[in-house]
């Protein structure tokens, strides 16, 4: 048995590509009321022109002070409502350490998590108040070892673990749920940028997921009945031995 998400309100972060674009489309597809969320006002506007259902944008760096309050705000003055918040925003960075800029690793805290944190703070406002909703955040099966070839991007979602868990027992009795998805490799449009082969290419094998199939485990978390909260999903592709 789930529970039936259509009519709700979605805030997906970090939607205009990637996990967080797959998500909001299964969202609405579900019958959800979306509220996109990214840095590029022009892709979150042809986002908005493709999605299923209603969905509305809101153009925002989530590092940035007030972006995410300012999302939420935007979530009840339009739809009038925030059920489901998806915190999906981050950046990637790769390497070795001492390779690193002081900017780019400030950067990738800031946005993988104080972003994070500041977009679950701001939905808690709402619904604590209303005493129901559903939290998920994106972190990374490397959040969960350390990995040598993307050090800062491994500690930072190894912090989300933390947070996730220490809110999430913080929670518990307010009816509000919290969890964390975290996948392994995903094809996205980064491996082409990588100099990996497209995601065209790469479909449908072992050696990746599809950000479709992240957005399918979401959907699943959410679906959950009431008293069952999913903590953490692994999603991995079935060759990756890590």
């Amino acid at each position: 048995m789930s529970e039936v998400i259509a009519g709700g309100v979605a805030l997906v972060t970090g939607s205009s590509s990637g996990i967080g674009l797959a998500t909001a489309r299964e969202l609405s597809r579900q019958g959800m009321r979306v509220v996109l969320t990214a840095r590029s006002a022009e892709r979150l506007e042809q986002v908005r022109a493709e999605m299923p259902g209603p969905s509305c944008v809101v153009p925002a760096d989530i590092a940035a002070p007030g972006a995410a309050a300012r999302a939420v705000e935007a979530a009840v003055s339009t739809f009038g409502a925030l059920d489901v918040v998806v915190a999906n925003a981050g950046v990637y960075l790769g390497g070795q350490l001492w390779d690193s800029g002081s900017e780019a690793i400030a950067r990738l805290v800031a946005t993988n998590v104080n972003g994070v944190m500041q977009t679950v703070r701001a939905a808690l406002d709402v619904m604590l108040t209303k005493r129901s909703g559903d939290i998920v955040v994106t972190g990374s099966v490397s959040g969960y070892q350390a990995i040598p070839w993307e050090p800062v991007y491994s500690a930072s979602k190894h912090a989300l673990r933390a947070f996730v868990d220490g809110v999430r027992r913080q929670l518990a009795g307010t009816g509000v749920r919290m969890g964390e998805v975290a996948p392994g490799a995903v094809h996205t449009d980064l491996w082409s940028a990588a100099g990996e082969p497209g995601f065209e290419d790469l479909a449908g094998k072992t050696s990746g997921i599809s950000p479709q199939d992240v957005a399918d485990a979401v959907v699943f978390m959410l679906t959950r009945p009431r008293h069952v909260t999913v903590r953490d999903l692994v999603i991995l592709p079935s060759d990756q031995a890590i």
